[in-house]
C-alpha cells in the first residue's frame, strides 16, 4: 500500500463527514472592530481561520462592523451561509461608563429619602441627570408601604421631552417589586420611553447601589441598541442567519434580545471575553491578564483555569455596582489616551488619560490636510497655546440624544461642525472649555489631539495612520515650557519616547495594584506609597527595593508587543504576548457558554410565615422545608426558561442552598435562605432546534 493512501483515505472520509460550524467572533472596541472565523473541531478544541480589523465608526457602528467582518470572510474565501454562530463582544459601555458618557435618564426613587443618594456614590453617578422621589416600597419582608404615583405622574410630560430613558429603584424591590412593576408600567403607558427597573438586574440588597447599577442601565440602553441594531442589519445585508449573541460582563453569551434590555450586563464585556480569550490561546491556569486598547486596560485574575468573579459587584470608572461580572479593574489607560500636561509646576508633569481622544494621525487620515494645515498653523505661532493640537467634532449621534441641553450647551453644540474644529478658533472664552466638557461627557461631542498612539506614529513604530499629523502635534507638546521656562522635550521624538515610556510605567502600576488590591490592600495607596515607586524606579542606593508578581501576566491587544515589550522588569515576572493577542476579545467571543443565575430568597415575616421571594414572584409557606423545595423548584424552572431566552441549547442546571438559621440559647433561629440555581450550555446554532433540557 502506497504511502499517499492513508492520507488520501482521511481525505475522502472528512469531506463525507459533516464539517464542524464556522463560527464568526465580533468585538467592537473604542478604536477598532475585531473580526475572527473560527472553526469549532471535534475535540472541543478549534482553531481561528482567518482574522482582521477595521476602524470603529461611532457615528454608523455598521460601518466599522462590515469593514472587519467582510475582510475576514474574505481573507478566509468563506461563504457567509455557512456560519452557524455570531457572537459579539464590546467595550463601548464600559468605555461609556470610564468617560462619563451616555443618554440622560430620569432616575424614579420609590421609598427613598433625598440623603439616601449620598450613599454609595449614587449621587456623583446621577450628575445633572432628573431624580423623581415617590412614596412607597416595601419593608424586608416584602410588605407594602402605600404606594402615591402623584408625584412622578406630574412629572412624566416634562422629563418626557427631556431625557432618553427612565431607571426605577424601589425600596426592597428584591423582596417585592410590586412598586417598580406600577411605575414601570405608567412611565412606559404615558412617554413609550424604555424603563429599567433594579429588581431586573439583581436580587442584592443595597438599594441606593440598585439604583446606580439601574441608571446606568437606562443610560446605555440606546447604546447596546444601536450596536445590536448595526450589527443585526449588517449580517442580513450579508445573508447570515445564524443566533447573535452577546458577551456578558462574566464572560457567558446571551442572546442579543437578552442583552438589549440589560446592557448594564455588558459592562466588562470585551475585558471579560479577553480572559476568555487568554486561557483558550495559552492554556494558562494561573495568570494575570492585561489587555491594552485604545481607551482603557483592564486587567484581571485567572485563577484555575477561570476568571475570578467579584463577589461585591462589577466597578468601573470609580463606582461599585450590582452587576455579576469578572473580578476586574479598569484604567482609563490606552492607546488613544488624553496626554495631559501641568506646566504650572517647577517640574512639568505628564499624565494620560482617563478621557479617550481621537488620535492627531487618525483625524489626519480621514479628514485630510485641515488637521495638519491648523497644526502648522499653531506651530508658526510666536508663543504656545494651551489649546494647540486639540481639536472637536460631533459624535454623530441622532438629535434625541441633544435632548435637555443648557440654552449655552445648546450654542456651542450648535457652532461644532461634523469635521474637527481647531479648539483656538471654536472657544471664545476660558468658561466654554466647560461647557465643551459637558458636551463630550454626554457623548454628543468628541475631542482630538495628542495620544500615546500619535507618539507611536512618530517614533516608527506604528504606520496605520497620518505620521506627519502625529509629528506635528508632538512638536507642539514638546515646545511648551514649564514653570522655570524650560522646553517640556528637545524634539518630538524626545517628546514621543516620553509618552510611551509613561504608557509601560502606568501599565506596570496598573497590574500591580491589581495584584496589591487581591492581596487586601489598599491597592491605590499602596501603589503610590514612596517604597512601591522606588522600587519601580530602581532608584534606591543602598536598599535594594523589588516587586515582584507570583505569577505571569499574559499581554493582550494589538499594540500590547509595543507597550509591553519593557513591563517585564517594571512587575517582576515573565510577560506572555500569544498569537492572536490582538483579536483575543473576538476568540473569547466564540468560545464561551450560555450562563444564567437565578436566586431565590425565603424569610420568616413572622414565626410559622415563610415567604419565598424569586423574580417578580412572592408566595407564603407554612414551613421551612416546603418554602425552600418550592424555591429550589422555581429558581430551577426560572434558570432554564431565561438559559433558553438568552439563547442556550441544552442546559446543565445546578442549584446551591444556604441556609441562614444560628442557634440562639439552645433554640434554632431561622433568619433566611438562599437557593441559586445556575444554568449552563452552549449556544444553539443555525438549524438547531429551540429546545433545552436540564439535568441535575
Amino acid at each position: 500500500m502506497g504511502g499517499d493512501d492513508i492520507p488520501a483515505r482521511n481525505f475522502r472520509r472528512i469531506m463525507h463527514a459533516k464539517a464542524p460550524p464556522l463560527m464568526l467572533g465580533i468585538d467592537t472596541g473604542g478604536t477598532y472592530t475585531d473580526a475572527v472565523l473560527y472553526r469549532e473541531g471535534a475535540d472541543g478544541g478549534g482553531s481561528v481561520i482567518a482574522k482582521a480589523k477595521a476602524l470603529t465608526t461611532r457615528h454608523d457602528l455598521a460601518v466599522g462592523i462590515a469593514g472587519a467582518v467582510d475582510a475576514v470572510l474574505g481573507e478566509a474565501k468563506a461563504d457567509p451561509g455557512a456560519i452557524a454562530l455570531v457572537s459579539m463582544s464590546t467595550t463601548l459601555a464600559t468605555n461609556a461608563i470610564v468617560e462619563g458618557q451616555g443618554g440622560r435618564a430620569a432616575l424614579v426613587m420609590i421609598g427613598f429619602a433625598e440623603a439616601d443618594l449620598a450613599r454609595d456614590g449614587l449621587k456623583a453617578a446621577l450628575g445633572a441627570d432628573p431624580v423623581v422621589f415617590v412614596p412607597g416600597g416595601h419593608d424586608v419582608h416584602g410588605n407594602a408601604r402605600p404606594l402615591d404615583l402623584a408625584p412622578l405622574e406630574a412629572a412624566l410630560p416634562d422629563l418626557a421631552k427631556s431625557v432618553t430613558g427612565f431607571a426605577v429603584c424601589a425600596y426592597f424591590a428584591v423582596r417585592n417589586p410590586a412598586h417598580e412593576i406600577a411605575a414601570a408600567g405608567l412611565i412606559r403607558e404615558r412617554t413609550g420611553l424604555p424603563v429599567t427597573t433594579s429588581h431586573e438586574l439583581s436580587a442584592k440588597l443595597g438599594g441606593p447601589r440598585r439604583a446606580l447599577t439601574t441608571l446606568l442601565n437606562a443610560r446605555l440602553v440606546g447604546l447596546i441598541d444601536r450596536l445590536i441594531a448595526a450589527t443585526e442589519g449588517f449580517l442580513e445585508t450579508r445573508g447570515i442567519s445564524a443566533p447573535l449573541m452577546v458577551v456578558r460582563g462574566d464572560g457567558a453569551l446571551v442572546s442579543a434580545a437578552f442583552a438589549r434590555q440589560r446592557p448594564i450586563e455588558t459592562i466588562l464585556s470585551g475585558p471579560a471575553a479577553s480572559i476568555v480569550g487568554a486561557r483558550h490561546l495559552t492554556g494558562l491556569d494561573a495568570a494575570f491578564v492585561s489587555d491594552i486598547g485604545g481607551t482603557t486596560t483592564d486587567v484581571a485574575l485567572l485563577e484555575e483555569g477561570r476568571p475570578r468573579l467579584d463577589p461585591e459587584g462589577a466597578r468601573v470608572g470609580g463606582m461599585r455596582t450590582h452587576v455579576e461580572a469578572v473580578a476586574m479593574r479598569t484604567f482609563g489607560l490606552g492607546g488613544d489616551s488624553e496626554v495631559v500636561l501641568d506646566d504650572s509646576r517647577l517640574e512639568a508633569e505628564l499624565r494620560l488619560g482617563p478621557r479617550r481622544l481621537v488620535p492627531l494621525s487618525l483625524a489626519a487620515k480621514l479628514h485630510g490636510d485641515a488637521i495638519t494645515a491648523a497644526l502648522q498653523r499653531q506651530l508658526q505661532a510666536a508663543n504656545p497655546g494651551r489649546l494647540d493640537g486639540r481639536f472637536a467634532f460631533r459624535a454623530g449621534l441622532p438629535e434625541r440624544f441633544a435632548a435637555g441641553l443648557t440654552p449655552v450647551e445648546a450654542q456651542l453644540f450648535a457652532g461644532i461642525p461634523v469635521a474637527p474644529v481647531p479648539l483656538d478658533r471654536l472657544l471664545t472664552g476660558s468658561t466654554q472649555n466647560a461647557i465643551l466638557n459637558r458636551l463630550v461627557a454626554r457623548g454628543l461631542v468628541m475631542l482630538c489631539g495628542f495620544t500615546p498612539s500619535d507618539a507611536a506614529h512618530v517614533l516608527g513604530k506604528q504606520f496605520n495612520w497620518d505620521t506627519e499629523a502625529a509629528r506635528l502635534g508632538a512638536e507642539l507638546l514638546a515646545r511648551r515650557r514649564d514653570a522655570k521656562g524650560v522646553r517640556i522635550a528637545a524634539s518630538a521624538e524626545a517628546m514621543s519616547e516620553r509618552v510611551l515610556a509613561l504608557l509601560t510605567r502606568k501599565s506596570a502600576e496598573a497590574i500591580l495594584e491589581t495584584a496589591l488590591a487581591e492581596d487586601g490592600h489598599d491597592a491605590a495607596a499602596a501603589i503610590a506609597h514612596p517604597l512601591v515607586q522606588r522600587a519601580l524606579d530602581c532608584t534606591s542606593r543602598f536598599a535594594r527595593l523589588s516587586v515582584a508578581l507570583d505569577r505571569p501576566v499574559i499581554g493582550l491587544g494589538a499594540s500590547a508587543p509595543m507597550h509591553y515589550a519593557n513591563l517585564s522588569p517594571l512587575v517582576g515576572s515573565d510577560c506572555v504576548l500569544p498569537d492572536h493577542a490582538d483579536v483575543a476579545n473576538a476568540v473569547g467571543a466564540v468560545v464561551g457558554r450560555v450562563t444564567i443565575r437565578i436566586e431565590a430568597i425565603v424569610t420568616q415575616p413572622e414565626e410559622g410565615r415563610f415567604r419565598l421571594s424569586v423574580g417578580d414572584h412572592v408566595e407564603d409557606f407554612g414551613s421551612e422545608d416546603a418554602a425552600i423545595e418550592a424555591a429550589a423548584t422555581l429558581a430551577r424552572s426560572e434558570a432554564l426558561e431565561t438559559a433558553r431566552a438568552a439563547g442556550a441549547g441544552e442546559c446543565h442546571v445546578e442549584t446551591d442552598t444556604q441556609v441562614d438559621a444560628p442557634d440562639i440559647e439552645g433554640q434554632r433561629k431561622f433568619v433566611e435562605a438562599r437557593i441559586r440555581a445556575t444554568a449552563q450550555g452552549r449556544p444553539r446554532i443555525a438549524g438547531e432546534a429551540a429546545t433545552a433540557t436540564a439535568t441535575a
